[in-house]
């Protein structure tokens, strides 16, 4: 990899660091990831101190530029990024380090690289990605989390499951197999949006992947502005599926469903891997064609 790709406008001191990131694109099915780390950001009142220069990672033809107005006059491109951030975790004695950006076009493994490398020169002690995949699931009900590691005693120490998912995968998967050949431990959580929402950005997801992950680091979120935007959405998409009838009848069989799931001692949670795959097999054959091929399939680690 070349030096210039990665920009550090200045190494913070840190303490016991976790980094969390999140990807637009494949792996962010309604946004959630980008929109639950983007609140992070804002809700730690992080702190910017580096980038990776899009011009060896991105196609600007598919993730294009955008041109903004500063103050209605002067024009600025806006380029897609991947940022680095950092911010005290509240609550805890640790920091956190925050990457937000796009899943690049080019060079996943130079891209993971400069990740993992710079992750190794902060000390960072565990990494979370966040991902999130369009699903049979209603919009009424508690979005499902599914978390995943590839390292046994993480898993078990941490209450997860060991990652089953066999397919095509996205940069998530690519960071989460890096860091398990550097060594580094690694966590994957995957929240579910319903795929008959998909282009609408899923605060009920983004909420679920933050409470999560507030249970993963023992580190109070304050979920606040989500619960608010959580209420808006769950209202504003009701409201569209009342217009429709047999829409409305597919989402009161997928309430059924989840029902069905939550009695089973779900918890609020799928579960994943062939448990998964035997509860929820014969409802996807009945609608087969509901689902978008071109998303993840399942939550990966």
């Amino acid at each position: 990899m070349a030096p210039e790709d990665l920009r550090i406008a200045e190494r913070p001191t840190l303490r016991h660091p976790v980094m969390i990131t999140a990807f637009r694109g494949w792996n962010d099915g309604g946004q959630a990831a980008t929109v639950a780390a983007g609140y992070l950001v804002r809700q730690w009142d992080a702190t910017r101190f580096a980038d990776i220069d899009p011009e060896a990672f991105v196609d600007f033809q598919a993730v294009r530029p955008t041109v903004t107005l500063d103050e209605g006059l002067s024009r600025r491109i806006e380029w897609p990024e991947n940022a680095f951030y950092h911010a005290t975790i509240p609550g805890t004695d640790r920091d956190a380090v925050l990457l937000l950006g796009v899943e690049p076009n080019y060079r996943w493994r130079a891209f993971t690289d400069l990740v993992i490398g710079i992750a190794r020169d902060l000390g960072v002690v565990l990494v979370v990605t966040l991902g999130a995949l369009l699903a049979d699931v209603p919009h009424t009900r508690p979005a499902p989390v599914t978390g995943a590691a590839t390292d046994p005693a993480l898993v078990e120490e941490l209450g997860l499951q060991l990652s089953r998912y066999e397919g095509p995968t996205g940069i998530v998967g690519v960071l989460h197999d890096a860091c398990r050949v550097a060594g580094l431990r690694s966590v994957s959580l995957w929240s579910a949006v319903p795929h008959y929402v998909s282009l609408a950005p899923s605060p009920r997801a983004a909420k679920a992947l933050c409470t999560r992950l507030s249970e993963l680091l023992a580190a109070p979120i304050d979920l606040a502005e989500l619960d608010e935007a959580e209420a808006e959405y769950a209202a504003q998409v009701s409201e569209a599926v009342a217009s429709d009838p047999d829409t409305q009848a597919y989402v009161e069989e997928l309430e059924q469903r989840a029902d069905s799931i939550e009695s089973f001692g779900g918890g609020g949670e799928l579960p994943t891997g062939e448990s998964l795959a035997a509860e929820l097999t014969r409802f996807l054959r009945e609608r087969e064609g509901r689902r978008p091929s071109d998303e993840p399939d399942g939550p990966e680690g």
